[in-house]
């Protein structure tokens, strides 16, 4: 029997794989919560090469359904015997389109399999921490497309945004019976679910992050085994953007409006209608010059 188990939805591919794989290196029993039963069976063979393979278990889950997640939650108590941390990683990308175009039904299931799916996890493992009376950890995805429009298709950013804020209330709730709520919220990482990888990315990644190199699953992993440690027993109700920058930088005009003067490398002080005159100190390269 092992010391600690962990649940992790969408733990077959991607983000949730990545976690995985953190928990089983610190010596967790865990067990994959996913719909997709050929990749989940991938990632079991593949662990078990690695000798882990005593340490995963995994159950066909479909996460928006509350029967089915009480059940994934059971399973991972049944197969170690407790359950101490859940990662709400599975996701998909939804419904997209004009609002005016969107089928109710689409969008019905982009919340679903989103937003629905973080409230079981919650109930369902919360219940179980707060019987075994030691506290707890959950981890939630949220996504940088619900801290603004135009990062992210609506149905999707908007049920996001959602996640982050139970999060919050969660935290709230919960804190009596020291189960702390967290929450990631990933950029544009590598993954199945965005279709696009390493090569297809690096090139436009000036424009879109500060950071100058492509997300990858293993960071955002690295972050939720921290929120999932006692390492973070102080830190509940946040969202931790991993995201190379991009909300940090928020729109990056460059000098496409003549606002940045840095861009042309001029260095001076705009006193604008001061009625006082603004000056050009130097240019940076020049003689001088930084």
């Amino acid at each position: 029997m092992v010391d600690k188990a962990a649940l992790v939805t969408g733990g077959a591919s991607g983000m949730g794989r990545a976690s995985v794989a953190r928990f089983l290196e610190r010596g967790f029993g865990v067990v994959i919560a996913d719909l997709n039963q050929e990749a989940a069976e991938k990632t079991l063979a593949e662990f078990r090469e690695q000798g882990v393979g005593d340490r995963v278990a995994f159950v066909r889950t479909d996460v928006s359904d509350e029967a089915a997640f009480e059940a994934a939650v059971k399973s991972t108590v049944d197969t170690f015997g407790r359950l101490d941390v859940l990662v709400n990683a599975a996701g998909v990308g939804g419904a997209f389109g004009p609002l005016t175009e969107i089928e109710a039904d689409d969008w019905d299931y982009t919340f679903d399999v989103v937003l629905r799916s973080v409230f079981l996890g919650i109930k369902h493992a919360a219940r179980v921490m707060q019987k075994q009376g030691d506290g707890g950890a959950i981890v939630n995805f949220g996504s940088i497309g619900a801290a603004a429009a135009g990062i992210g298709v609506q149905p999707y950013s908007v049920a996001k945004a959602g996640v982050e804020h139970l999060t919050r209330m969660a935290s709230l709730e919960f804190a009596k019976d020291r189960i702390r709520v967290n929450a990631v919220s990933p950029g544009i990482i590598t993954t199945p679910l965005i279709g696009i990888g390493d090569e297809e990315l690096a090139p436009v990644i000036g424009g879109i992050q500060p950071l100058p190199y492509p997300g990858r699953p293993e960071y955002v992993a690295a972050v939720v085994s921290f929120l999932a440690s006692d390492e973070a027993a102080f830190i509940t109700g946040e969202v931790v953007k991993v995201d190379g920058g991009m909300i940090a930088a928020g729109p990056q005009l460059g000098d496409l409006v003549n606002n940045n003067p840095a861009a042309r490398g001029l260095v001076g002080v705009n006193r604008g209608s001061t009625g006082e005159k603004s000056q050009v100190r130097r240019k940076v390269g020049a003689t001088g010059g930084a």
